[in-house]
């Protein structure tokens, strides 16, 4: 239900009476609250009163014209869209209002009023775009918070400036960073600070998705497209029409899926397995991976055309092992999610257990962190966090010979010289696997890996071992 607060406000200015209220009941008409003015000096009185999203001026009025009120507008900071209307201007005038004086548009007397009202559309929605940019501008500067982001960390305020910058464009964004580095988050923060915010996200994990099923989820297919298909189904790219379609882990992708996904790409048409005619696209691509494509590019598992096609605006994110400064603001955000999730009432963490947080590695990223503080809040239930509510051995002891934590399961990987690397992948995937009761999901997650990679080197390995 729309509320006050959501209803676009527009300021109409002309000296003519009979037009002005004409123009001002027109416009009521399409569902905005409107205000009047008489010419440029009472519409700047009414601005301090009425914020008003848009603006439609006469030109040439009494006391404060429209040219001058642009200037006025221009100089006091005020962003706000201006439509000028005139039956005396002509080019060199429009030219002057739109892009030196920053008029939104310029257009004719007698108004056509269907432009009028697509204008006003258009020239509110930047306006609301430019509002909501600004609101979170704010919450980012004072509290660290971008979305469901948090971090004040210098290298998360270089993320959190790339994702403000990038989101109003259409540019295709390649998000790089470790597994639970919150890379879908950042992927939702910039749809919801770009113009298709209202129109569909739709994410698709490539790593978590069987390659005789991930064709049709991303093109959808026909009735009896195949065995099994017993209804048509719209793909991914069509259920984001005017969206944001995620491709999420890219690198998991099969190389032939990646031939078809680039023509998608290229001429913004779909077709869907079985069927016979292309669908017009218009969808914003961003895609994600937990380790650079430069490796696979060259063992020839990723096409480097897709690469450039998808790595227009690349945004890396830190691990949190990189960011450690962060920790006490994630671990409250937190706290305050999980309390409304579980019903509790824990308020924050002992000093002691802010420091182990502090001297572990986090394999597992913010993910990690989640379920650490997850457990400890179920088991305090409310109050403080204690270094009791941790599972045993959180962090690992301390190594005689180094200080530094050991495995988390208390053991240490040691790997002969000589080893290859494979030979040592092995071990630590079994090591890990040990660790976390062959729990394949959390061993994926600490080693910073996908599920399927980590199903992929399992089957490699058969039923052999690399441990003794």
């Amino acid at each position: 239900m729309e509320t006050a607060r959501d209803v676009t406000r527009v300021l109409v200015v002309d000296d003519e009476e009979s037009q002005r209220t004409a123009l001002a009941s027109m416009i009521k008409l399409w569902g905005y609250s409107v205000e009047t003015a008489a010419d440029g000096q009472e519409a700047i009185e009414k601005l301090a009163s009425f914020v008003a999203h848009v603006i439609v001026t006469d030109l040439n009025m009494p006391r404060l014209s429209g040219q001058e009120l642009l200037k006025r507008l221009k100089e006091d900071g005020d962003a706000t869209p201006v439509i000028v209307q005139t039956a005396y201007g002509g080019l060199d005038t429009a030219l002057e209002m739109v892009h030196e004086l920053g008029a939104f548009w310029f257009i004719d007397k007698p108004v056509d009023t269907l432009a009028l009202r697509l204008l006003i559309e258009r020239a509110a929605a930047q306006e609301k775009l430019a509002e909501h940019a600004e609101r979170l501008a704010r919450q980012l500067s004072n509290t660290g918070l971008l979305g469901e982001m948090v971090g004040s960390s210098p290298k998360m305020r270089e993320a959190f400036s790339l994702i403000q910058q990038v989101a109003p464009s259409r540019a295709a964004v390649l998000i790089t960073g470790e597994s639970g580095t919150g890379k879908e988050l950042a992927a939702r923060a910039i749809h919801a600070l770009s113009p298709r915010r209202n129109a569909p996200f739709v994410a698709l994990n490539c790593a978590a998705m069987p390659d005789t099923l991930m064709e049709s989820e991303l093109f959808g297919h026909e009735k009896g497209a195949f065995t099994g298909a017993v209804d048509r189904r719209a793909g991914c790219f069509e259920l984001a029409q005017n969206g944001t379609v995620l491709l999420d882990e890219i690198g998991d992708m099969p190389v032939s899926l990646q031939a078809k996904l680039l023509r998608v790409l290229e001429d913004s048409r779909v077709r869907r397995l079985g069927g016979k005619t292309e669908i017009q696209l218009d969808v914003r691509i961003l895609a994600s991976t937990n380790s650079p494509l430069d490796a696979a590019i060259r063992e020839g598992r990723f096409r480097e055309d897709l690469f450039y096609r998808l790595n227009v605006f690349p945004i890396p994110l830190p691990a949190l092992r990189e960011r450690k400064d962060d920790l006490p603001a994630l671990t409250s955000a937190l706290l305050s999610d999980l309390n409304r999730k579980h019903g509790t009432k824990v308020t924050d963490v002992s000093k002691d257990v802010l420091e182990r947080f502090q001297a572990y590695s986090w394999p597992g990223n913010v993910r990690e962190l989640r379920n650490v503080v997850e457990r400890a809040v179920i088991l305090a239930g409310q109050g403080t966090i204690l270094a009791a509510h941790l599972a045993a051995g959180f962090g690992g002891a301390p190594s005689a010979a180094t200080g530094k934590p050991a495995a988390a399961n208390g053991e240490e990987l040691r790997i002969p010289v000589g080893s290859t690397i494979e030979q040592a992948e092995r071990a630590l995937i079994e090591l890990t696997l040990e660790h976390t009761r062959h729990n394949k999901t959390r061993a994926a997650e600490v080693l910073g890996i996908s599920q399927k990679t980590l199903f992929n080197k399992l089957k490699e390995y058969g039923g052999q071992t690399a441990r003794a």
